[in-house]
């Protein structure tokens, strides 16, 4: 899912861990994918957690579904800065037709990490 998606693809986004209901995925931070004021984004954060929410979300899926955003709502908790974001997404309740997935954005700089966005996206599974 996340290595077929052409928008994924060319924002740079990489998975790092996937297993039942959780994925991770990692961005290194370009100029491109900042704002006037040289921080990430919030298209460039919401991105991340939807789309690392919906590929949790696939792995606990029939053979044959897929998943689609149906709604998010995402909190942009302070500007992203640094050398990449993390974002790590868990399904909170897995369903037939809908799934709830929660995902934390984490921009690091110098090996630390620092919350900089949370979303709650509703996933619909057709």
């Amino acid at each position: 899912m996340l290595e077929s998606a052409p928008f994924i693809q060319a924002l740079g986004m990489q998975a790092e861990t996937i297993k039942p209901g959780i994925c991770t995925t990692q961005l290194f931070i370009r100029q491109d994918h900042q704002q006037q004021d040289g921080f990430v984004h919030a298209g460039v954060q919401a991105t991340l957690c939807d789309h690392t929410a919906g590929a949790a979300g696939a792995t606990l899926i029939a053979e044959g579904k897929r998943v689609l955003t149906a709604e998010f709502k995402i909190n942009l908790l302070r500007p992203a800065s640094g050398e990449h974001l993390i974002c790590e997404a868990e399904v909170l309740k897995p369903g037939n037709t809908l799934s709830i997935v929660e995902s934390m954005l984490w921009a690091v700089r110098d090996d630390q990490k620092t919350l900089v966005a949370k979303a709650t996206v509703t996933l619909a599974i057709a």
